[in-house]
This record gives C-alpha cells, structure tokens and sequence, in this order.
C-alpha cells in the first residue's frame, strides 16, 4: 500500500489545522499591547472578513457573548434606516383647547411629542416663534404635556454610575427638550478678573448664582478649582458656582441635567414665551390632545439620517434611545417600550435570516450593564448592511479615523488615518470597536473588537494596533 495518499491526507488536514489556528491568533503587535495592558485574551473578542469574501481573515473568541458598549448603537441605527427609512422626521405639535379669541386662549395650550431624539432649545424657540406669529400671546391655562407617545417608565439616573447630572443618564420622554440639560457657559474677563456665567436655557424653577474670578496663568484642568453645588428636588432645581478659573481657557462650558422632564419642558417654554412677548397664567398637567383641540403649529425634525449621524459620530446615548423607542412606537402601534422596540429587531433580523441567540437588548444604546452581541455576529451584521441600500447612509454616520467624532484625535500621524469608519464604545470595564476600514490595498474588511476587562481602559494601544493590521493588509506572522 502507498503511503503518499496517507501522507497527503495528513499534510491536508496539518494545513487546515494550521489555517484555522491562524484564524483565531491575534496579531503580535495586539497580543503584545494587551499584554502590557495586563489583559488577558480570553477577555477578547475580534473578527475580521473582507466585504467580498466567504471567510474570515481573524476570528478570535468570536462567538463569545461580548458587552458591546455603544456599538450597540450599529444595529439601532441599521435596524432604523432600514425600518423608518432615511428620510423619516419626527414631529411635535402645539394644540389649542379653548376659545382663541384675538391674541388671547381662553383654556389650555398643548404640546404633543412625538419621541424627537433632536428637540433642541433652537428648534423649540421656532415653534413658539411660529405660535406668536400666529397671533397667540396670552395663554389663560395651563400648558399640557402629551407624553403618551412613549410608554411612562420609571428612570433613575443614578442607577448606571451615580451620575445622576450627566446629560447621557437622561431618560428617554416623548416630549424630550434639549436634552433636559441646562448649559452653563463659563466667560472669563482677564481685565476685570471676573468670569461671568451663563445659564442657557434658564427655567424659571432653577435659582442660578455664580461667584467665579478669573486668574492667570495657563488653563489646564480648568474646573479643577472651581466649586459646584447642585441641588435637584425635580420640580425645582439650584446651581451655585465659586472659585476661580484662568482666563486663557477661554469661553468653557458644564452642563447638568437638573429638573424633571415635564418641569424642565414648562420651565424652558415659560422662560421663552415671555421673551417672545407672552404670556401664561397657569402651570404644567401630564394629559392627552383633548377631542376637538385645535392643531396651531407643527415643528418637524432633521431626517432620520442626519439625526442618525449625530447618534454615531458622537456616541449620544440619549439620541439612540429615543430612536429605538420611536421603532416600537411606529411599526407595532402605540405606546413605544423597549419590549416592543425588542421585538421589531429581532423580527427584523429574523427576516435578514440573521440568527443572533446571545443577543441581549436592553436599551439600544450601548449605555447598559446586560446588552451583549458576539463579534461574529456584529460583523455579519455590517456584512449585511455593506450589501443594504441604506449603506452610505450608516457608513458615513460612523466616526472618521483622524477626522471627526469619536475617532477625531486618534491615528492622526498614521497612514490608516481617513481610510476607516469605526463606531467606539467605552464603559469602565469595556472597551470595544467596530466598523469598516479600507486598506491599503484598497480592499474593504468589517472589522469588530470588544473587551471585556477591569483594565479595558488601558487597551487603547490593542485596538489602535488592531486598526493598522487591517489597513496593512492583515497577515499574521508566526516565528
């Protein structure tokens, strides 16, 4: 018997073994910058393939279940260019429930939300624009919020990091206004040594008092002697500022969410209708667009794409809430969860023939404890969307290596710099990637890292690394 048939079998399946394990290594100079970052690679995670090919350049841990920190934000806003269309607005309504006799209503005014992820201050002073152009100036009522859009849900921000006042723990409200934050513009004077503070916008149940001097020298931490005093009991809310800053900073800003949703909604059209010249007698009630209101005005928003731009280019957690809870509102009947919003994206994907068992939905943001997607599955998921006719919609909504968003200041000084998009997402123990790089080749390769590690903060150097291989042309070497 000739052993060059064994002999071959052998070497065949020596090779395949060979490739396979290539497939799951790491790139040295990867392996390496964890290493010093004291994390370990079974808290890794990556998964690299070419648009255009059947397999997988990398695959490391890939089927793994993985936190994906605000890459989460890829298929809300895949699910939702797909789902809403490109073009989709959102809108919000002013309604009037009473007599409108001259300039004067006789009973309530009404506003209705319809889940804008982007209702700034400017957008809402337009709308009031609009009703005093209108006519309308004093309003003999209250002013009803309709927040039904949405299903009511208790939020608490302090859960996720105890950070009640950062803007990216507000919850999501039918009827959200700015965000809910308040910014306070820091605008120091180095010839009288005084900083004045701006509030912007400033309801009228927020008591607001600053003492800051202006002082020399270079800016630095400039907050760090600066003493701040929030005080939030909901329905009213202060702000005291004191101490110092240098006047070489510059104009600086801090902003806090202070006041409930529905107070802070009253409070801004209070503060902004009496500057357009109106007024308002009554106070704020929760309650829907009553039979027989009149429709006075309608405010609409940016197109889904432009708001989805914004939601990616700068991680806004808050903005990707909203549009995920806008997906359960519109396609299966109001009021909009997250259970209703789940079961859209999973249908979704269902109907792409995309079967994610690990996935854990929570929020659509990324900004949570329990969401988890593997890295093969994120990159089948931008495999899928390369092929989508929403394509250059979601590319170009992605951070641009070296130029804007997330990515702005990273891979400056690199060849790789302006050839990739790549969504980042950060928690205190996650730090994960994911997006599209061309290489120099000129060739496209989804390319998707998560870690999930107590040090993940120091792998910065990791996923840096990561990012050149693939523009490099991607071949892991071995000595």
């Amino acid at each position: 018997m000739s052993l060059k048939p064994l002999i071959s079998s052998l070497a065949l399946v020596f090779l395949l073994a060979a490739r396979l394990a290539a497939a799951q290594s790491l790139p040295p100079a990867v392996e390496l910058a964890l290493k010093r970052a004291h994390v370990p690679l079974s808290a890794v995670s990556a998964y690299v393939q070419g648009v255009d090919e059947a397999r997988p350049l990398l695959a490391h841990n890939a089927a793994m279940a993985m936190n994906p920190a605000s890459t989460m934000k890829l298929l809300t806003t895949y699910a939702a260019l797909e789902l809403l269309g490109p073009t989709y607005t959102w809108k919000t309504e002013a309604y009037a429930a009473g007599k409108l006799a001259g300039d004067t209503l006789q009973g309530d005014l009404i506003l209705k939300g319809y889940g804008d992820p982007k209702l700034t201050l400017e957008d809402f002073w337009l709308l009031l624009r609009k009703l005093r152009a209108l006519g309308l100036r004093d309003i003999r009522g209250d002013l009803v919020e309709d927040r039904g859009y949405f299903e009511p849900a208790a939020h608490d921000p302090a859960q996720f990091d105890d950070e009640p006042l950062r803007a990216y723990n507000v919850g999501s409200d039918a009827l959200l206004l700015n965000f809910k934050v308040v910014r306070f513009q820091f605008v120091p004077d180095a010839d009288t040594n005084i900083v004045t503070v701006i509030a912007e916008p400033r309801p009228a149940s927020l008591a607001f008092a600053a003492a800051v001097r202006a002082t020399g020298g270079a800016c630095g931490d400039w907050r760090a002697a600066i003493k701040a005093d929030f005080e939030d009991k909901g329905a009213t809310a202060k702000a005291r500022f004191a101490g110092s800053m240098p006047a070489a900073c510059g104009e600086r800003y801090w902003n806090a969410s202070l006041l409930a949703q529905p107070d802070y909604v009253y409070g801004v059209f209070k503060q902004l209708w009496e500057e357009l010249g109106g007024s308002i007698t009554g106070g704020w009630k929760d309650g829907p667009v009553p039979a027989g209101a009149k429709l006075l005005a309608t405010g609409e928003s940016e197109s889904n794409a432009e708001l989805v731009r914004g939601i990616n280019k700068f991680s806004n957690n808050v903005m990707a809430r909203q549009l995920y809870l806008t997906l359960g509102a519109e396609l299966l009947g109001l009021p909009g969860n997250s259970a209703r919003s789940a079961e859209v994206v999973r249908a979704w994907l269902a109907q792409k023939r995309l079967d994610f068992p690990e996935l854990v939905l929570e929020n659509g943001s990324g900004l949570s404890r329990e969401a988890r997607i593997s890295a093969e599955h994120m990159g089948a998921l931008l495999l899928d969307a390369w092929r989508s006719a929403v394509m250059p919609e979601l590319m170009s909504s992605l951070p641009l290596v070296a130029q804007d968003g997330t990515m702005r200041r990273r891979l400056r000084s690199e060849s790789i710099a302006g050839q990739a998009h790549i969504k980042t997402g950060s928690l205190a123990d996650a730090r994960t990637l994911a997006g599209y790089v061309l290489d120099k080749r000129g060739r496209r390769r989804v390319v998707v890292l998560f870690i999930n590690h107590d040090n993940a903060a120091a792998t910065r150097p990791a996923q840096d690394a990561l990012l050149e291989w693939v523009y490099e042309g991607g071949k892991l070497q071995r000595n």
